[in-house]
């Protein structure tokens, strides 16, 4: 299977701007879908824009043509106005064109405008962005929204580990791997709702298919299992309602299982009737875990404090959340239990500040890379952006925003962020490693298997959490 090259990688990161080839190809709403088919064939354009002015309405696709005119026996004299996609997704022109890659992936489309401003300056398809490839993230993602069934989708999230070490070998960084392999799992996760919905029939109220941990963060890698929750509207009725929500969150956890994401051990799942509740309750137990932080309460805000939508009625999950953190925000007692909490994982060092390893057992002579690097990293950042009652969910989107309430000094912050990308980097390249000699990825990594130069970046980037930690620990007063 082809790869992404280090050449494409390098590409992705360039502004989107320099990337547009032509002005974008703009026409009124009233002009005719048969006029503006033949305006694509003249301007040699799988696309154009519905403009007024330079204002952008909509986007017309030849899929649009083939679908919404051809498919249904549309006049072809109606104006475009009544086939265009209206409000379309774009994307800032002086974005990475990364970010146009992401848009595609988690969308399923194929046409992004590019904007300054309020001005279109383009219109990027896959094939600008050099990621039509077999192994690229489009590719696979293509593959994910066409799946028809369960097992046709299970072979296609058979290339996420192939994706994953050809991002590797292609030197992208470990923030992007995560959005990337985040965006394919998203995919899924909404293929597998249209499925169920297809065969359940459509939902009988509003609701918010959640996704929890690594998953709302966007910082997944190729060893994962699944968290999420339903967010459903008060207008839920157990008895009237209840045996749709238990078949359908049932049905989609279960192919998420299948899939690879495996069922949580913890069962913090939609398919737990714990974890899919109406609105107002889980306002109830979010109250409860700030209010009165015992243990268990700690342990699960640390998976239900970091959550985004994937599906469904966006706004159940925003009300939500503003209510919590403006409950988080300088409630010292609650932010001291989580500090507390956070400093139950500790980087691998030892007394002299040396790197130490399991002295026994499975893992004898190695360091677990998620429980001693990643996860005190994103445990601070949880703790910061709480306190400042802060929106950010990606780990690196909160150390960036945090500095803004002198929870912690710019510098530290930047110094954390790239801590975690380093130690982030190093549990990727040891997972491709073990995916490519046919074994299953894992976060224990022999540090003997770095060179010298790696073990002491490795070392410094632990003292940097251990560090942190200790600030974090004077601050609240804690162990």
């Amino acid at each position: 299977m082809p790869r992404t090259t280090p050449t494409e990688l390098q590409r992705l990161t360039e502004p989107l701007a320099s990337l547009v080839k032509r002005p974008p190809v703009g026409l009124a709403g009233s002009t005719p879908v048969q006029e503006a088919a033949q305006v694509m064939r003249r301007e040699n354009v799988s696309s154009v824009l519905w403009l007024e002015g330079e204002r952008l309405r909509g986007i017309v696709t030849d899929r649009d043509l083939r679908n919404r005119v051809l498919a249904e026996g549309l006049d072809l004299q109606c104006p475009i106005a009544d086939v265009a996609t209206t409000k379309p997704l774009v994307v800032g022109a002086s974005r990475p064109a990364f970010d146009a890659v992401l848009a595609m992936t988690r969308h399923g489309i194929h046409h992004v405008p590019v904007v300054d401003g309020e001005r279109v300056v383009g219109v990027l398809t896959p094939s600008d962005l050099s990621t039509q490839n077999a192994g690229s993230p489009l590719t696979l993602a293509a593959l994910v929204h066409r799946a028809a069934d369960l097992p046709e989708l299970m072979q296609a999230v058979e290339g996420v580990s192939l994706l994953v070490q050809h991002l590797v070998a292609a030197d992208a960084t470990a923030r992007s791997i995560g959005h990337i392999v985040t965006a394919i799992t998203d995919a899924v996760t909404r293929r597998l709702i249209a499925l169920a919905e297809a065969d359940l029939g459509p939902a009988p109220v509003p609701y918010a298919w959640v996704a929890a941990g690594s998953q709302a963060r966007e910082e997944q890698t190729a060893k994962t299992d699944q968290d999420n929750c339903l967010v459903i509207d008060d207008a839920f009725d157990e008895h009237e309602h209840g045996a749709w929500f238990e078949a359908f969150t049932r049905r989609v956890c279960d192919g998420l299982n299948a899939c690879g994401y495996v069922h949580c051990p913890g069962e913090m799942m939609a398919m737990n009737p714990k974890w899919r509740l109406p609105r107002h309750r889980w306002q109830a137990l979010f109250d409860h875990w700030t209010m009165q932080p015992e243990p268990m309460a700690l342990m699960l805000t640390s998976v239900f404090f970091d959550l985004r939508t994937i599906h469904g009625e966006q706004a159940l999950l925003d009300g939500l959340r503003n209510e919590v953190l403006q409950r988080t925000k300088g409630n010292t007692l609650f932010l001291a239990h989580l500090s507390d909490n956070a400093l139950g994982h500790r980087p691998p060092l030892g007394f002299l500040g040396r790197i130490t390893t399991e002295r026994s057992g499975e893992h004898k002579g190695t360091v677990d890379l998620k429980h001693g690097g990643i996860v005190p990293v994103v445990d601070l950042a949880r703790v910061y952006a709480l306190e400042g009652g802060l929106g950010a969910v990606n780990t690196h989107d909160r150390l960036l925003s945090v500095t803004s309430g002198g929870a912690i000094s710019s510098q530290s912050a930047h110094d954390l962020r790239d801590a975690l990308e380093f130690i982030a980097m190093v549990r990727l390249r040891h997972q491709a490693r073990r995916m490519g000699r046919g074994l299953a990825p894992d976060n224990f990594m022999a540090p003997i298997d770095l060179s010298n130069f790696e073990r002491t970046q490795l070392r410094d980037a632990f003292k940097v959490v251990h560090t942190l930690q200790q600030v974090l620990s004077q601050r609240y007063g804690r162990r």
